[in-house]
C-alpha cells in the first residue's frame, strides 16, 4: 500500500471486517474508523448496534462466510459501497469445547468450514479486487494460540487455525507483492464472555499465566491489525505476529514455585 496509508491515518482506505459486530471484530472495526478508514463488518445476523467510532458507524452485510457465494457477496458489497477493498481482517471463527472421542463429524466440519474455508473463501474474493488497484492491499488473518499450543476439548479447531497460519504462508507467496497476508497469534483476550471462557473473575487468575501479567485487550489486537495494514509493515508478508503477551509461562514453572511446594 502507498504512503497515503500512514500509521493511523486511513481515511479514503476501506476494510472488511469479518465478525465484526462484537468483541475482538468489533474493536477492530472500530480502530480502522478512528483512522479515518470506511468499515463494513460482515455476521449471521444483524446486531442491535453497530461499531462506531468520531460520529461514523460501521455499514454490515448479513453473510455466511461458509458459504463461498455468501463470502464474495461480502467482498461486492463493500466493493461497491466504497468503490475499493484496501483490507480484509479475517476475524469470524472460534468454537464451542468438544470431546474429541465423541464429537460429531457435522460439528467438525462446521467447525473446519468457519474457521479454516470461510477466510480462504473471503481472502479470494478480496484478492481479485485488490490484485487489480495500483497500491493493492492487505489481509490479515485473525488465529490463535491454540494452533500452536491445543487444549483439551479443542481439536477441530486447534487443527483448523493450525490450517489458517499454513494458508497464510501459501497465500503470501502466491498473491505478492500486490497483495499482503499476514497473521495474527491472538492470545488470551478478555472480552464480554471473558467469564464463560476463562472463569467468574473473568480472567484474572489466568491471567497469572501470562508473562505480561493480564489478559489482552481487544485494542491490543486492533492496533496490531493497524501496523499489519499500513505502509509501516510494507515489507511484511507471509508473517505471524504473536499478540499473546508472552504465551503462557509452562506449567511445570508454576507448579515447581506454588507456595505449598516451597
Amino acid at each position: 500500500m502507498d504512503d497515503q496509508c500512514h500509521a493511523r491515518d486511513f481515511t479514503g482506505r476501506a476494510v472488511l471486517v469479518t465478525g465484526g459486530t462484537r468483541g475482538l471484530g468489533a474493536a477492530i472495526a472500530r480502530a480502522f474508523l478512528v483512522g479515518g478508514a470506511d468499515v463494513l463488518v460482515c455476521g449471521r445476523s444483524a446486531p442491535a448496534t453497530l461499531p462506531s467510532a468520531g460520529g461514523r458507524d460501521a455499514a454490515f452485510r448479513v453473510a455466511d462466510l461458509r458459504d463461498p457465494a455468501a463470502a464474495a457477496d461480502a467482498v461486492t458489497a463493500t466493493t461497491e459501497r466504497f468503490g475499493r477493498l484496501d483490507v480484509l481482517v479475517n476475524n469470524a471463527g472460534g468454537s464451542p469445547d468438544a470431546d474429541a472421542a465423541t464429537v460429531s463429524p457435522r460439528f467438525v466440519e462446521k467447525v473446519v468450514a468457519l474457521n479454516l474455508l470461510a477466510p480462504f473463501y473471503t481472502a479470494q474474493a478480496a484478492n481479485l479486487v485488490m490484485r487489480e488497484q495500483p497500491d493493492g492491499g492487505s489481509v490479515i488473518n485473525i488465529g490463535s494460540v491454540s494452533a500452536h499450543a491445543p487444549q483439551p476439548g479443542t481439536a477441530a479447531y486447534s487443527a483448523a487455525k493450525a490450517g489458517l497460519l499454513g494458508l497464510t504462508r501459501a497465500l503470501a507467496l502466491e498473491w505478492a507483492p500486490r497483495v499482503r497476508v499476514n497473521h495474527i497469534t491472538a492470545g488470551l483476550i478478555r472480552t464480554e464472555n471473558a467469564a464463560a471462557l476463562y472463569g467468574e473473575d473473568g480472567g484474572s487468575t489466568v491471567a497469572g499465566v501470562v508473562p505480561m501479567g493480564r489478559l489482552a485487550e481487544p485494542d491490543d489486537v486492533a492496533r496490531a491489525c493497524l501496523w499489519l495494514a499500513c505502509n509501516l509493515s510494507s515489507y511484511v508478508n507471509g508473517a505471524n505476529l504473536a499478540v499473546h503477551g508472552g504465551g503462557e509461562i509452562p506449567a511445570r514453572y508454576t507448579v515447581g514455585r506454588r507456595p505449598e511446594l516451597s
